[in-house]
């Protein structure tokens, strides 16, 4: 086996074949771990000369690879490529090499580690990267990250028998509505995707308009990212795109990602006519996830991160995020310094959150 560290922009994209074959060949890989994605980040969000890529190679095939990059703020740190924007990160390693891989990588990001601390965000429980941090010799730490709301592999009508008789009833009724308003959806094709992901992004600010939006969406580095990628992703199986059409508009699109464990709704856009239609427009999209997953057991259905009410109403079981921390001795204070900005951080939004509570009951 042979372990490098790419930190060239250009040999990173001309390895887009052999990471999909990893890709594929790593069980607990979700879509924010494939190259289309990792690598249209970069170029969307990354910054020249910070590129650090661990790959192992076993007889010349990928077997292993770390996606990262340096950064030098809050604290210096190797963090993965995907950013904010991914709800998930990971490593890659190949499951029939799977104990080897991991040893590999874990030497190869040892030689990294000696001036940055490696912070992993939003991993997910049993990800790849776990093995990484099973066989870590020096100092580590696990931290509590995002909360993720997860439903089975089940059908619509699954789904409506796992809720209390009125509320069941009443989603029934919703889409029902929908039946008769004449709303159909649509799988988009490999060659339509370019213009129905731009279409998603113009309803999705419609939709927020005058509200509260994640800013990070209406940027246009997201959307350059979001049209390159969804493509390819789409050609590979990780993605699916989806259109809703009402009077021969569409009146509202959906990005699903897909993988062998997990099928999740990543963004949408709706426009106002369906509320002022009376549409539920949650419900809507939730029916449409169903047919990619139903009946796979070996799936879930995620609601990815965030814990707003209304995904509650399906009574989805909770999955917890994980931040895993990685230092060496000489960086052992970084740690230490993450830890405690870390902790500030979740007191203050602890403190928010029962701010709010006393402000609503009073």
């Amino acid at each position: 086996m042979t372990v490098e560290l790419c930190t060239d922009e250009g040999e990173f994209g001309s390895i887009a074949g052999a990471w999909a074959r990893l890709h594929r060949r790593c069980g607990t890989a979700t879509p924010f771990q494939s190259h289309a994605w990792l690598h249209s980040w970069w170029l969307s969000y990354g910054t020249r000369g910070r590129l650090r890529v661990v790959l192992v190679r076993r007889g010349g095939e990928l077997i292993a690879a770390a996606p990262l990059m340096r950064v030098r703020v809050p604290l210096p740190a190797l963090v993965p490529l995907g950013g904010a924007i991914s709800d998930f990160s990971d490593v890659l390693l190949d499951d029939e090499f799977a104990d080897e891989a991991a040893d590999a990588l874990a030497d190869g990001l040892w030689e990294l580690a000696r001036g940055a601390l490696i912070d992993f965000r939003e991993v997910r429980s049993q990800a790849a990267v776990e093995r990484v941090y099973e066989r870590w010799s020096g100092p580590r730490l696990r931290l509590v990250d995002s909360l993720c709301l997860e439903l089975p592999a089940a059908s619509m009508e699954e789904l409506l028998g796992r809720l209390p008789a009125p509320r069941a009833q009443r989603a029934r009724a919703k889409i029902r509505k929908m039946d008769a308003l004449g709303v159909e959806r649509r799988i988009v094709g490999h060659d339509e995707v370019d213009a129905s992901v731009r279409t998603l992004l113009h309803l999705h600010q419609l939709q927020w308009q005058g509200r509260k939006v994640t800013s990070e969406h209406l940027q246009p580095r997201f959307s350059e990212h979001l049209i390159r990628s969804v493509g390819l992703m789409v050609r590979a199986g990780d993605a699916v795109v989806t259109e809703f059409r009402l009077d021969d508009a569409v009146v509202a699109a959906d990005l699903t990602l897909l993988s062998p464990h997990l099928v999740g709704g990543y963004l949408y856009g709706a426009h106002p006519r369906l509320r002022e239609r009376k549409v539920d427009v949650a419900t809507m999209l939730l029916n449409a996830c169903t047919e990619h997953a139903e009946g796979d057991q070996s799936r879930v259905l995620s609601l990815l991160r965030g814990n707003e009410p209304y995904k509650h109403h399906w009574r989805p079981a909770e999955a917890i995020n994980h931040r895993l921390l990685l230092a060496r001795r000489r960086t052992a204070p970084v740690l230490r310094a993450a830890a405690w900005d870390a902790a500030a951080r979740s007191r203050g939004k602890e403190f928010l959150r029962k701010r709010r509570e006393r402000q609503e009951r009073s």
